[in-house]
C-alpha cells in the first residue's frame, strides 16, 4: 500500500536536494517534483476523504518513541489548498525568475514546501517545531532573494522574529514534555490536567504562534517583508505560511488545549483579531504600493480568523461544527485569493516596473486578464457573494448574533466596508477616467506570457467560483475533527 502521507514530504524534500545538485536543471526538477507533491497530497487527502482519518507510523516505531504522520479532514482541507497554490506558484515561477535567482529559487522553495506539508501532517510536538523551523528558515530566504537591502532587511527581521516564536513555542513544549513523559498530540492530550503548569505552557505556545501568524499587535514584521519578497514568494508567504501557524493554533486548540483554552483566552483572541480587522483594513486603503495594499489585506483576513475563536470556546457542538467550517472555508478562500493577488501584482510590477497603486492603469487595461484576476480577488477579499468568504461571513455574523456577542459584528461590517474601500480604490485607478486619459505605450512595456497569467486567474476564480458554489462538501470532511 502506497504511503500517501510519507511521500507528500519525501518528495519535495529528495526534489530539493536534486534540484541543489543540478543547478543548470533546477526548473525541469521543481515543475516535475511540484506535480508529483501535489499529487501525493491530493492522494493523501482523498483516502482521508473516504475514511475519515490517516496515520503513518515511520519504520514501523509508534507513539511515543517513533515519528508519527497524520491527517484528518481538518489537515486534509489545508492539504489540498497548500499544494493546489504551490502547484500555481510553481508554473507561474518558470516565467517570473531567471538566472541564477531561478537556481537558487527552487531548492528553497521545495524545502519550504517540504515544511508546510510536515506542519499540516506532524503528529507530536516536536517534530511541529522543526518543521516550523524549516518553514521560517526557507521563507526568509526565499523572501530576500532579490538582494536588494530593504529585502534582506525586511527578512532578516522575520527571520529573527521567526526564531523567537519558533523558541517560544519550544518552551512550552519542553514544560509539557516534563510534565507529561510524551510528545504525541493524542497521547499528551489524554494525559494533560489543568494546572498552573498547562495553562503555563499554553500561554508559551500560544504566544509563538501567534507572533508567527502575525496577528495583531505581533503584526509588524509581516508588511515589509511580504511586499520586498519576489511576487512569487509574497504569494507563498501570505497564502500558505502564515495559514500554517494559524492552522496550529486551531490544532492545539481543539486537539491539546481544550480543558485550558476558556472562553477568557477565546475572548482575547477574538479582541486582537477586531483589532488586527480594522487596523490592517485601514492600512491597506492608505497603502501607495498594490503589494503593500495586499501584506496589509493579510494583517485584516488573518484577524477575521480569530473573530471565530470567543464563539468555538462557548459554542455546543451544532454550532461548533458550523463555525469551524466556516473558519476553514475563510482561510482556504483567502489562501487563494490573495495567492492570487500578489501573482497579479508581480506581473503588473514585471510589466512597468514598479507597483504604485495611481500608475497602474495603463499596465491593467494593457493586461485584460490580470485585470479581471485583480476584480475576482476583489470580491474575495470583500466577501461579496458568491466568494467562500461570503459564507463564512454570513455564519459568522449569523453564530455572534445567536451566541449573544453581537459586537463582533460591527466589527466585520468595518473590515468589509473597509476591504471594499480599498478595492475600489484599486480598480477606480485602473479604469477610472484618469487611466483612460493615459493610455499605454506598448512598446514601453515588458511582455508577459498568458502561461505566466494563468495560475492567478485560476486560483481567484476557485475562491470565487469553487469555494463559493462548492464549498458544502467541506462541512462533510471536517466532520469529527475537534473534541
Amino acid at each position: 500500500m502506497i504511503d500517501w502521507l510519507v511521500l507528500a514530504i519525501a518528495v519535495p524534500l529528495l526534489g530539493s536536494v536534486v534540484a541543489a545538485a543540478l543547478p543548470g536543471r533546477a526548473s525541469a526538477i521543481g515543475l516535475a517534483t511540484a506535480v508529483l507533491t501535489t499529487g501525493s497530497a491530493l492522494a493523501a487527502s482523498l483516502v482521508v476523504a473516504e475514511g475519515g482519518s490517516l496515520r503513518s507510523d515511520l519504520g514501523g516505531w509508534g507513539a511515543p518513541l517513533g515519528i508519527a504522520l497524520a491527517a484528518d479532514g481538518l489537515s486534509a482541507a489545508l492539504l489540498v489548498m497548500s499544494n493546489l497554490v504551490a502547484l500555481g506558484i510553481s508554473v507561474y515561477a518558470l516565467d517570473y525568475f531567471s538566472g541564477g535567482v531561478r537556481r537558487h529559487f527552487w531548492p528553497l522553495w521545495l524545502l519550504l514546501w517540504t515544511s508546510l506539508n510536515g506542519v499540516f501532517l506532524a503528529a507530536d510536538l516536536f517534530n511541529v517545531y522543526v518543521t516550523l523551523e524549516l518553514l521560517g528558515i526557507s521563507a526568509a530566504a526565499l523572501g530576500a532573494l532579490s538582494g536588494r537591502p530593504d529585502a534582506v532587511a525586511a527578512n532578516l527581521r522575520y527571520l529573527l522574529v521567526g526564531l523567537l516564536g519558533s523558541m517560544t513555542y519550544l518552551l512550552g513544549v519542553a514544560l509539557l514534555y516534563t510534565e507529561l513523559g510524551t510528545l504525541d498530540i493524542g497521547l499528551a492530550a489524554e494525559a494533560l490536567v489543568p494546572g498552573p503548569l498547562a495553562h503555563t505552557a499554553f500561554a508559551l505556545m500560544l504566544g509563538g504562534l501567534l507572533l508567527k501568524a502575525a496577528l495583531f499587535p505581533l503584526h509588524f514584521w509581516l508588511p515589509p517583508a511580504h511586499s520586498q519578497a519576489p511576487a512569487a514568494v509574497s504569494a507563498a508567504l501570505s497564502a500558505l505560511v502564515v495559514k500554517a501557524a494559524v492552522y496550529l493554533v486551531l490544532r492545539l486548540w481543539m486537539d491539546l488545549f481544550g480543558p485550558v483554552a476558556g472562553p477568557g483566552a477565546g475572548a482575547m483572541l477574538g479582541v486582537l483579531g477586531a483589532a488586527a480587522v480594522v487596523w490592517g483594513s485601514w492600512r491597506a486603503f492608505r497603502a501607495e504600493r498594490l503589494k503593500l495594499l495586499a501584506a496589509y489585506s493579510t494583517v485584516a483576513q488573518v484577524g477575521y480568523l480569530f473573530l471565530f475563536f470567543p464563539l468555538l470556546a462557548i459554542a455546543p457542538p451544532p454550532e461548533r461544527e458550523a463555525l469551524l467550517g466556516a473558519l476553514v472555508l475563510l482561510a482556504l478562500t483567502h489562501g487563494f485569493a490573495k495567492a492570487g493577488l500578489f501573482l497579479a501584482a508581480g506581473l503588473l510590477q514585471k510589466r512597468v516596473g514598479h507597483d504604485r497603486i495611481d500608475e497602474l492603469g495603463p499596465a491593467i487595461q494593457s493586461l485584460p486578464v490580470v485585470g479581471l484576476t485583480l476584480g475576482l480577488a476583489g470580491v474575495a477579499l470583500i466577501g461579496l457573494p458568491p466568494s467562500g468568504t461570503f459564507i463564512a461571513k454570513w455564519i459568522l455574523l449569523a453564530e455572534s448574533i445567536g451566541a449573544g456577542q453581537w459586537w463582533w459584528a460591527p466589527v466585520v461590517l468595518i473590515g468589509t466596508l473597509l476591504a471594499s474601500a480599498y478595492v475600489y480604490r484599486l480598480l477606480a485607478n485602473a479604469f477610472g477616467p484618469a487611466a483612460q486619459a493615459e493610455p499605454a505605450a506598448e512598446g514601453a512595456l515588458a511582455p508577459i506570457g498568458r502561461l505566466a497569467q494563468a495560475p492567478a486567474l485560476l486560483m481567484t476564480l476557485v475562491a470565487v467560483v469553487v469555494l463559493g458554489l462548492g464549498g458544502e462538501p467541506l462541512w462533510g470532511l471536517l466532520e469529527g475533527v475537534g473534541p
